[in-house]
């Protein structure tokens, strides 16, 4: 939105008049608009008589809401409301951010995604498909001229959360959530699909779906389609960030590697998902008062999350206690569907981006192997004596009694995190781990769960390991730095601060990570360390010092709040 100046930040000049401003829903007020803005616009006989306030809208719409009894049909009705009014839409998640978080985005948002064709009604974003790769220029700039685009969140839909290949599915609720809890302005945000066609035989046999009908592009012509986006972003967008969302697991690390020197880009589910879950264990070592250096890590599940979570806990214990990265990749167990990541499993079962993470055969003789010579998880336990066991392998119930109680035995205070999404795919309950370990255990997961109970009977919160609460303040502080890379520094420097809020560093009974209710503060502070340290190491793009970073970052939030609109032909349509 174009103020008409810094003193009157939320005064706008618009040119849109009667039908045109009520079905634009960046501008859109609904019952909203004042009398005098219902003259200047040629709506006085468009609207019924009474002013609402935003609060009457609210409470109207999450009337209307709880009329859908499920919530799939919820997120429908969320969906429609953002096609008509933003502010609207915005506020009334801000204001039931905790009820509606699972509704706009996980779990639900994967059933939207699921059901994306038969659900389709109205455009939204922009689709860059392979058949069209010769004009895919003229098709993104016929989005982004003359727009100022902050954000781009792209997906090739090929690994969508809990439900695979979805050929066509766009990345919008992630963009959602960078406005909801970050304040990015929506108008400055851009969801993208690059459609390669897909290999889910269900949608290549639905008549109704809506993407490229035809089996997933592989290989140099798959990078070569990714690259000349990915260079079109960089020539007509230099200082935009770009979020990686949903791709598959050959290609969610390479592409972070092979584009994260070159501009500021990030991938949630490597670099979100292991910076938040790094910011659990610096709580949880704050507790035990040891050092990351001093951990031995089992991540069950090596998949893009999990080893993204590794790579983060290396870097930290690299960063923040000296150590060497062959030393502290030592420290690191990565188990996947072939049991104990070792040399033996040979290089048709072990990515290259597992390399540093691979045990030799030697350390494993004598141990208990199944029939193909995989070790498991119950024997790397035994063997290892873990002080951290991570879950992302959506494998339900694979941290048994006798996994739990084997890591009990081995430390004092066992930092267990089972993190696979949704809740019924978790590798334990929490509760059960709190039971089996009589109390012991620092536990957070990657789904809300209710509290546990300590040995005195007080309720132990299980914190809740949600990318949301660092991914949006990551990539707002990058933004906000004008960076064109986002460093391993810049995202560490919003870990440490993130951990810096837990609770149980008050409370040793408290939970590991803020409350989720509080996302919107603790990523406003996230975004204030990453700006800072981008300034401080030289990668802002900015003439102001770190000291006035707050207050930058203050003003150039987007809140849900309706501005006061003056007619202007030669304003904004």
């Amino acid at each position: 939105m174009a103020p008409l100046s810094n003193a009157s930040k939320n005064v706008f000049r618009v040119a849109a008049r009667g039908e045109v401003i009520l079905d634009n829903p960046r501008w859109n007020k609904g019952t909203g608009f004042t009398h005098q803005e219902r003259k200047d616009f040629g709506l006085t006989g468009r609207l019924p008589h009474r002013v609402n306030t935003l609060d009457d809208q609210v409470s109207r719409a999450y009337d209307q809401l709880q009329s859908h009894e499920t919530p799939l049909r919820k997120n429908s009705f969320l969906q429609s409301l953002k096609e008509q009014n933003w502010v609207l839409y915005y506020s009334l998640i801000q204001r039931y951010l905790r009820e509606l978080m699972p509704i706009v985005y996980t779990p639900t948002e994967a059933d939207a995604i699921a059901n994306y064709s038969h659900l389709f009604r109205r455009s939204e974003g922009l689709y860059l498909t392979f058949d069209d790769r010769d004009t895919m220029e003229e098709d993104f700039l016929e989005q982004v001229k003359g727009r100022s685009i902050d954000l781009i969140v792209v997906s090739d839909a090929e690994a969508i959360l809990g439900i695979g290949d979805q050929g066509v599915g766009i990345s919008t609720a992630k963009s959602v959530i960078y406005t909801v809890i970050a304040g990015i302005d929506p108008s400055k945000s851009l969801a993208i699909t690059l459609d390669v066609g897909t290999n889910n035989e269900e949608l290549l046999n639905d008549r109704l779906y809506v993407g490229w009908p035809h089996k997933r592009v592989r290989g140099q012509a798959y990078d070569d389609f990714v690259d000349k986006f990915v260079q079109l972003v960089r020539k007509h967008l230099p200082h935009c960030l770009l979020h990686f969302e949903d791709f598959g697991v050959t290609n969610a690390q390479r592409l972070l590697e092979l584009y994260r020197d070159k501009h500021a880009v990030f991938n949630d589910d490597v670099q979100g998902t292991g910076a938040v879950t790094l910011a659990a264990v610096m709580s949880a070592i704050g507790v035990t008062k040891s050092k990351l250096a001093e951990q031995r890590f089992i991540i069950y599940g090596a998949g893009s999350a999990g080893l993204g979570i590794a790579h983060q806990l290396r870097d930290g214990i690299v960063e923040l206690d000296g150590v060497p990265a062959a030393q502290a990749n030592s420290q690191f167990y990565l188990i996947d569907k072939f049991g104990l990541i070792k040399n033996s499993l040979g290089d048709d079962k072990i990515r290259p981006s597992l390399r540093d993470f691979v045990r030799a055969d030697a350390e494993w003789e004598g141990v208990p192997t199944d029939g193909n010579g995989g070790v498991s998880l119950l024997e790397v336990v035994k063997k290892v004596r873990p002080t951290v066991l991570i879950g992302t392998s959506t494998h339900p119930g694979a941290f048994t009694e006798d996994v739990i109680k084997e890591m009990a035995k081995g430390c004092d205070r066992p930092i267990i995190l089972p993190l696979s999404n949704p809740s019924r795919l978790v590798e334990v309950d929490p509760a059960l781990a709190n039971e089996w370990t009589a109390g012991k255990a620092l536990l957070a997961t990657g789904s809300p769960f209710p509290p546990a109970k300590t040995p005195g009977g007080k309720d132990y919160i299980i914190a809740e390991c949600n990318n949301a609460l660092i991914y949006p303040g990551l990539g707002f502080g990058a933004i906000l730095a004008r960076s064109r890379i986002l460093t391993d520094t810049m995202i560490l420097a919003g870990t440490q601060r993130l951990a810096s809020l837990s609770p149980a560093l008050k409370d040793p009974d408290a939970a590991l990570l803020p409350d989720f209710g509080d996302a919107p503060e603790v990523n406003f502070e996230v975004a204030v360390a990453v700006a800072e340290q981008a300034i401080k190491e030289g990668s802002a793009d900015v003439d102001w010092d770190d000291k006035t970073v707050r207050e930058k970052a203050r003003e150039m939030q987007w809140l849900p709040i309706y501005g006061e609109y003056v007619y202007d032909k030669d304003g904004e349509a």
